[in-house]
């Protein structure tokens, strides 16, 4: 009987003692991985009773309906009876309280939401959604806790450039819920040719969206509390326009394609028709981009400044926005830089007294047109790389003084090939948001330009970031970020240091992306040469001066020693990642096709090195061997490439599809089908091919020629 007691009471302790080891962590706030952060957390130290499978039912008192819902919160519905819910629910509109708010409650047996409005009770059940999540992965209790939740920033839109290729259809849509339960609520699509123009047709690509497809998507984000609004490229970017016959005539350079003459009234019946489709295509916008950047016009010579004839189109196009119930935005850049006041804002070292002492000789060329620059728009400043400069505060304070609306711009991808690097800039997207959040600025901007076009899974991390800090402020630090993201994005398993594989990709990337070219050339200028197979692709062994090669690269071919390592710890993280299992899989598969198609060239390099240092006869026909092996692998190295990235992105343009001048060497704009991203290796691979069937001499039976 006493052994039976010891045994009745031992056995409840054990349970105990299982339920809090089963915890992670022994701060829950810790194990509940929130992204964005929430503004105000009180996580208590025990849990809630609430059994996770027996969850059902959700009752509200004022009678709202449940909203859009996603994961496990979608196993809620409504109930009239009070007694049966395990979780309430209601809209309570509070004065002083910022719209999006909500607060949440777990207790012991009950979930309580209270929202300020549509948008705040849709943004607590995705938090209740990520709470509801963790406890399911961790297998662990609900905890009680009290949220009070609301945004830094009032407007968090990301942008969508379209320039240069689709996504497929079903991926705006997936990005789209995903972005919804990033707290994203709002879209800039850069739409150019992309668009089923109904007034002006000859503008659009073949492979266009029509305006019901583009207002379907508009539809769909907006229920996700998303607005979408346009950027139609105006006074400058207008390749996409004026590389036509038939819009020739409106050029300001009538041997470039890249900007409007802003005299001419035909420019104007042009945009506004432009911009006319765009609103139908997005009729839920608040904002009407007009772009405006990076243009110096002349009026076809008039003997006006470049500052007169941007406030010129500037004033035209605003208006016409404004009649339209839109607000025109406007990137800043060319009135600072025709003032003579760029200079600061992209040298973070200059001190505040050389920049005061700047703008104390170049304001007065902003003050003298200041009537001229119209009230209603947003003035969007936009520093990638230097946000933090007291020039580029500078610069943001001279619009809001005189009465400007401001808002800011960063970038998750900037100029990068292959896919975002400098850990994706999450640096400057957070400084650029405590900017934004110090200057009570009600928006901001992460721009993700399709320039060199990588593929849109990998600004995922990004976009992560930007919601994290526009919405949650500066609470965590970037290395607590990333582990959050990691959480999030692919599973709780995944938060520690050892996955952290995106990070350990840059200087692996960085030099895959030049290192097929000869010294000062960039691959993206490849294509603009007369001959760049011989003067811009680099040089190969010879047969007969063996050595020079290998001394002639050897700091490339050292780099690729450590960064090779870098890329083969990757791959084993991605495959240990798939094989355990995780909620991005498609994510990582991205990433697997990016580390192949680097190590390919790695490998290309440290073969031909092979050859060059080769002693013997037979050395160099086993090299040569290899040399050949890999050649015919790089077809099906492209083929893997393709079918991953295919699932979710249109690869190749229409094959009438008019190219325009490139004036800014960006490589998706350089062909018609997908060559474009691999044109430093289909080049070294011709001269290659090229290069060794000469050497029909050496050791005559014994070489290998390349087929």
């Amino acid at each position: 009987m006493l052994q039976f007691n010891f045994f009745k009471f031992l056995a409840p302790c054990l349970f105990v003692l299982i339920l809090a080891c089963s915890r992670p962590t022994s701060n829950p706030s810790e194990s509940f991985a929130l992204l964005p952060s929430v503004a105000q957390n009180n996580f208590k130290s025990e849990d809630s009773k609430l059994d996770l499978n027996a969850l059902r039912y959700a009752f509200s008192p004022s009678g709202e309906e449940l909203p859009l819902r996603y994961g496990m919160t979608q196993i809620f519905k409504k109930t009239d009876q009070a007694e049966k819910a395990h979780l309430v629910y209601s809209i309570q509109t509070k004065e002083g309280k910022a719209p999006e708010s909500y607060r949440l409650e777990i207790k012991e047996d009950k979930i309580i939401i209270e929202a300020q409005d549509d948008a705040g009770l849709f943004y607590a059940f995705i938090t209740l959604n990520q709470l509801l999540e963790d406890a399911k992965d961790l297998s662990i209790p609900l905890p009680k806790v009290e949220l009070e939740d609301a945004p830094k920033i009032a407007f968090r839109p990301i942008q969508i450039d379209v320039k240069h290729h689709l996504e497929k259809k079903h991926y705006y849509y997936e990005l789209i819920d995903e972005l919804a339960q990033l707290k994203i609520n709002g879209i800039i699509v850069e739409i150019e040719d992309k668009l089923q123009y109904k007034r002006r047709p000859e503008v659009a690509s073949a492979d266009a969206l029509s305006i019901e497809e583009w207002r379907a998507i508009s539809d769909y984000a907006l229920a996700r509390n998303i607005k979408i609004s346009p950027l139609v490229q105006g006074l400058g970017h207008a390749s996409f326009v004026l590389k036509h016959e038939k819009n020739k005539f409106l050029r300001d350079d009538p041997k470039s394609d890249w900007a409007f003459n802003p005299l001419d009234p035909e420019t104007y019946e042009l945009q506004y028709d432009l911009y006319r489709d765009a609103m139908e295509a997005f009729p839920h916008g608040k904002y009407l981009h007009v772009g405006g950047d990076e243009v110096h016009t002349t009026g076809r010579g008039s003997g006006k400044s470049a500052l007169e004839l941007n406030l010129i189109w500037l004033n035209k196009v605003t208006s016409f926005a404004a009649k339209h119930n839109r607000v025109p935005i406007f990137w800043d850049d060319m009135p600072l830089k025709q003032a003579g006041l760029m200079q600061p804002i992209y040298d973070a070292k200059m001190s505040a007294k050389t920049v005061d002492s700047i703008w104390q000789v170049n304001e007065s060329k902003l003050n003298r047109f200041l009537e001229q620059f119209p009230k209603n728009c947003v003035y969007m400043r936009w520093n990638y790389h230097r946000a933090e400069s007291y020039g580029n505060g500078k610069a943001m304070d001279w619009f809001s003084s005189n009465g400007f609306q401001v808002m800011g711009a960063t970038a998750g991808q900037t100029r990068w090939t292959l896919m975002p690097q400098r850990e994706g800039n999450i640096d400057q997207i957070r400084i650029f948001a405590e900017q934004s959040i110090n200057r009570n600025y009600d928006g901001l901007l992460l721009t993700l330009w399709d320039d060199d076009s990588p593929h849109f899974e990998l600004y995922k991390r990004g976009i992560h970031a930007f919601a994290e800090f526009t919405w949650g402020g500066l609470q965590r630090s970037k290395e607590d970020f990333k582990k959050v993201y990691r959480h999030r994005k692919f599973g709780p398993k995944f938060l520690s240091e050892e996955y952290a594989f995106i990070d350990a990709l840059d200087q692996p990337v960085g030099l895959w992306t030049n290192l097929l070219v000869k010294e000062g050339v960039h691959r993206n200028s490849l294509i603009q040469h007369e001959n760049p197979i011989e003067e811009q692709i680099i040089d190969l062994p010879e047969f007969n001066n063996k050595g020079l090669w290998a001394k002639k690269y050897a700091q490339r071919l050292t780099e690729i020693q450590a960064q090779k390592e870098k890329v083969s710890q990757v791959q084993n993280t991605l495959n240990q990642m798939q094989e355990e299992g995780t909620k991005a899989a498609y994510n990582l598969k991205v990433y697997q096709q990016l580390g192949k198609l680097v190590n390919y060239n790695f490998e290309l390099m440290q073969v031909l090195s092979a050859f060059d240092q080769a002693q013997t006869n037979e050395e160099e026909t086993r090299f040569l061997n290899e040399l050949k092996k890999l050649t015919l692998e790089f077809k099906n190295l492209r083929q893997d490439f393709e079918n991953v990235y295919s699932q979710t992105r249109v690869l190749n343009k229409p094959k009438d599809y008019q190219l325009d001048q490139d004036h800014h060497r960006h490589p998706a704009n350089q062909t018609v089908n997908f060559d474009w991203q691999f044109t430093s290796e289909l080049m070294l691979l011709e001269k290659i091919k090229t290069h060794f069937q000469t050497q029909v001499d050496w050791k005559e039976g014994k070489t290998t020629r390349i087929q």
